[in-house]
Order: C-alpha cells, then structure tokens, then sequence
C-alpha cells in the first residue's frame, strides 16, 4: 500500500453499508444516533492437524490503515452474508476463495454480534478442519489475502500479541478451540 495514495472523501452510492440516523424516544427524549446498515457475516477457525496449526488470512483493511496506520490484520476468514444461500454454503465459499482448502466437517459454533456501537451486525462462527488444498486461494477480485499459519502451541501467545493486528472474533475462536479440544 503507498500511503501516498490514501484519500478520503464523503461516500457516494455504497456498495455494503447504508449510513443512517436511527430516531428513536429515550426515558421522554428524542435522540438520533448515527449507524450504519451492514451485512451479517460468516467466519471460520480453520484448524490443518497434519500442520499442527490454525490457518488464517492476512489482509489490507483501509479502515485499519485509516485510523491506525497499520496495513494489515490477521483475521478468520470470513465474508458476507449476500447470496440467497445457507450459511454453511458462504462459510464453505469463503474458506475456498481465501485459503484455497477444502473445509472438512464445517460445523456451527455460535453466533454473536459485531460493531454494536455503529452497525450491530451478526456473525456466524463455524470451525473446519483442512488438508486439502483445491484452489489457489488469496481472495478474489481484488482482495489480497495472504494464508498464515498460526501453530497451535503458539496461538494463545499469538492472542495477546499486540503488535499482531487482529480482530476479537479470532481471538474468540482460539479460546473457544482450546476450551472445546
């Protein structure tokens, strides 16, 4: 990324989020809060046993850059929910385009909800394990997304490095995967 080139400028006809003033009546008052209509989501731990590690994304996040300045973050791999399909099926989608594997025994984790201050959308986690690889992987269009592999041994350590961006619904899932396994 060349930071030279980042710009920002007011949105014009979004393509994910609708920007919106929520009007509503508190304890007699009026109020309005500013949110934003988005997309629920699926993400999924992926765990490869013959690797003895998680594998996850590493990808550009604008928004991340914007107000940090950091480039990239490690994340599950996750997408929308946009297409008329199960959740199982966009979970599988996700984990083919980015990883480029073939989830194994995709199951349903939990679901909870994301950015609850501005947009309280919800996401679905689910756990795969992976060996196969079908596809190249790295995203598509013009997501440039890396595959880590994150050894189980490390991934607690990996947590609570801060100087490794990441979002808490990875952080969520190591736990979880260590609690469960």
């Amino acid at each position: 990324m060349d930071a030279g080139t980042l710009r920002i400028k007011p949105l014009k006809n979004p393509r994910f989020i609708e920007p919106v003033a929520i009007c509503y009546t508190q304890e007699g008052k009026e109020l309005v809060w500013e949110a934003v209509k988005a997309h629920d989501s699926v993400a999924v731990l992926l765990y490869h046993p013959k690797k003895e590690a998680f594998v996850v994304v590493k990808q550009f996040r604008p928004a991340l850059y914007m107000q940090h300045g950091l480039e990239y973050s490690y994340e599950l791999c996750a997408g929308i929910v946009d297409k008329d399909k199960s959740l199982e099926e966009i979970a599988y989608e996700e984990v083919v385009e980015e990883t480029g594997y073939r989830p194994q025994n995709l199951h349903k984790v939990t679901s909870f909800y994301t950015s609850v201050g501005f947009a309280g959308s919800r996401q679905t986690l689910f756990y795969a394990e992976v060996e196969e690889k079908i596809e190249p992987g790295g995203g598509i269009d013009d997501e440039r997304i890396e595959v880590v592999y994150v050894p189980a041994k490390r991934a607690k350590e990996f947590i609570f490095d801060e100087s490794k961006p990441k979002t808490p619904g990875l952080m969520f899932a190591f736990l979880w995967w260590f609690e469960t396994f």
